[in-house]
């Protein structure tokens, strides 16, 4: 038992049942929600935040607090219920929940100051637990721990198990995952149900100190939690055998009751429910922090110093990234690199090999890795750059979106887009990437084009809120700006023009130097042409988009590395939408493309400087 004060096992077992009460009373009045999901989970929210818990009532989120992940975000009536329990806010606002004015949503928000990432799509709590508790253990070095529970429904998601093998490997004794065994998922039985040894036994041998527990016992909680806090070298599993509608008379442990409030049955459950409390009143009040978290400064990055290139000089985008993240990286202490086992690809290793203590291997478990990452950047302790192979991120869209809906300021860089990787074909081509990122609402997509662009890329994304995506290309492509060009989000560069120009090209990353050498075929015809490299495809900057189309008498062709559907040409159309007088030709990639040398691929899927020459001569004709 903690020693430091006597465990009132009655009072935690009144609070449980006030949570159950308050999650009847919420989910009744907004007449949806999942109140027998909350009831399962009760006794262990109880002793979590009444006993266990170091944190400030007066500030959620303070650096040194303890924190409660709550990856079944379903729950989340309950999750509210403990806050206001506790005093943060009145309890009669727990009436509130799904309303449209009320942050109370159906699922957590941080829009909730008590809340530090919006959950509800299952599978993701744990790495992003995984990732605050790395960052604890070896950034902040501070004793405050890190809880996640789990739901078993969600435990059949594989990204768990890869936040699992995680958390062991790094050794992280300051996480405790807690799995709410409650047999019952939304439409039948859990695959196990209650099956406790075969969890023991999985979990044990992913390496974690594993304690199966009841999951309704106050005493066998406090017990296990405190247990937790003394294991060293390894994170701990407590699971809970629970019961989903524990202590609902008539529902407990049967089948659809899932997703449902209970209406007049629960107006019955509840003058049951407050027959079993022995004190209405809250008397235990969470203990403080054990010690201050550090300072941290994470704003205003720069560059340790300016690009350092030669116009013309063949330097590939995806170097200057890893150039510029350890530049970023001298000036600030708190910018840190994931990677996928790709980093000699992505050149993430530039930063490991200049500061291993800020680099963390993810292996090739992508969803944990931005999970992590999302993990990392929480409460502002990190600038976390993230890099993959840009097609890699297709399968991590769900925690991308999740990012997004969670508030988080990570970023994530993405190589090897289009065919312009050659060989390796089409499993390692991202075609689909600016596709992906242009639909996340809080997504700025960074496409630069040289070297020079790529550094002040990484500047800017380290320093813009939100998701930030960097697409970098694996060819070495020339340098084509002065290293002291100004660069700014939203704002496109002409890198050609003349006053006689008659067709404006846009291009970004190789296909950008495919148009500057198309402009020189035109012009030893006698045409000249304008081109435009957008920096940012979101925000692409549509003044000058609308201007230099004008400009060139209406005619565009824009050139990409990637799908047709969602990428910088779907985007130049939208721009050029309300414009009568413009005809655009895309030039992207239309197919499922094959292996092959990258300059034959481009040639190939028709985004080469032959068929932009081809496609502006009959802009001119038309």
């Amino acid at each position: 038992m903690n020693g430091d004060k006597k465990v009132d096992v009655q009072a935690l077992k009144d609070i449980a049942n006030k949570l159950r009460i308050d999650s009847i009373v919420a989910t009744n009045a907004s007449n949806s929600g999942h109140p027998t999901s909350c009831a399962s989970m009760a006794e262990i929210m109880s002793v979590l935040f009444f006993h266990t818990m170091r944190y400030k009532i007066a500030a959620p989120r303070d650096p040194s607090a303890d924190r409660f992940i709550l990856s079944k975000g379903h729950a989340a009536p309950i999750l509210y219920a403990a806050w206001a329990e506790a005093g943060l806010f009145p309890v009669e606002d727990l009436q509130n929940l799904r309303k449209l004015d009320s942050d109370l949503e159906g699922h957590p928000t941080p829009r909730l100051n008590f809340v530090d990432v919006g959950t509800g799509s299952l599978g993701q709590g744990l790495a992003v637990a995984a990732g605050m508790a790395y960052v604890g253990k070896y950034f902040d070095q501070a004793p405050y721990r890190v809880y996640c529970l789990v739901g078993d429904g969600e435990a059949a998601e594989g990204s768990v198990w890869e936040s699992l093998h995680f958390a062991s490997h790094y050794k992280l004794d300051n996480l405790v995952v807690i799995f709410d065994v409650n047999r019952l998922g939304q439409s039948e039985p859990t695959s196990l149900q209650h099956q406790m040894n075969v969890y023991e036994a999985r979990l044990k041998a992913f390496g974690l100190h594993t304690l199966v527990v009841d999951g309704h016992d106050v005493t066998e909680l406090v017990k296990a939690f405190d247990e937790a806090s003394t294991t060293a070298g390894k994170p701990t599993a407590v699971v809970a055998k629970t019961f989903k509608g524990k202590g609902f008379p008539g529902i407990e442990d049967k089948d659809n009751w899932h997703g449902k409030a209970l209406g007049a049955e629960g107006v019955k459950i509840i003058k049951h429910l407050q027959t079993q409390i022995k004190n209405n009143t809250v008397s235990l009040k969470p203990k403080p922090p054990l010690a201050e978290a550090p300072a941290v400064h994470i704003a205003d990055i720069t560059l340790s110093s300016p690009p350092a290139y030669k116009r013309g000089e063949l330097v590939a985008t995806r170097l200057a990234y890893g150039v510029g993240l350890q530049k970023i990286a001298d000036t600030n202490m708190r910018v840190i690199a994931l990677d996928g086992d790709t980093k000699n690809s992505t050149f993430s290793d530039k930063l490991r090999n200049a500061y291993p203590e800020r680099y963390i291997e993810c292996f090739i478990a992508e969803q944990n890795l931005v999970g992590v990452a999302i993990g990392a950047a929480c409460r502002d302790r990190t600038v976390a750059f993230v890099s993959t192979f840009a097609a890699f991120f297709t399968r991590t869209f769900d925690q991308i979106r999740m990012g997004a809906i969670s508030q988080t300021n990570v970023n994530l860089a993405g190589s090897h887009c289009g065919v312009s990787i050659g060989e390796d074909g089409p499993s390692q081509m991202g075609l689909e990437d600016l596709a992906l990122f242009r639909a996340v609402p809080t997504a700025t997509v960074f496409y630069p084009s040289d070297a020079v662009s790529t550094e002040r890329a990484v500047e800017l994304a380290a320093n813009t809120r939100g998701v930030c995506y960097l697409r970098t290309s694996r060819p070495n492509t020339a340098v084509i700006y002065d290293n002291n060009e100004v660069f700014k989000v939203g704002q496109a560069k002409v890198v050609r023009e003349s006053g006689k120009d008659r067709v404006l090209l846009i291009g970004a990353g190789v296909t950008l130097h495919e148009a500057l050498a198309a402009a020189e075929k035109l012009a030893a015809e006698g045409v000249e042409a304008r081109v435009l490299d957008p920096f940012t495809i979101k925000p692409l900057d549509e003044a000058a988009v609308v201007k230099h189309a004008r400009a060139c008498g209406g005619r565009v062709v824009v050139v990409e590395d990637h799908y047709q559907a969602g990428g910088i040409g779907e985007a130049v159309l939208s721009a050029l939408a309300l414009e009568r007088e413009v005809i655009l030709r895309h030039l992207c990639v239309r197919e499922v493309p094959r292996s092959g040398p990258p300059a034959a691929l481009l040639d190939k899927y028709g985004i080469s400087a032959p068929h932009i020459v081809t496609a502006a001569k009959a802009l001119l004709k038309a």
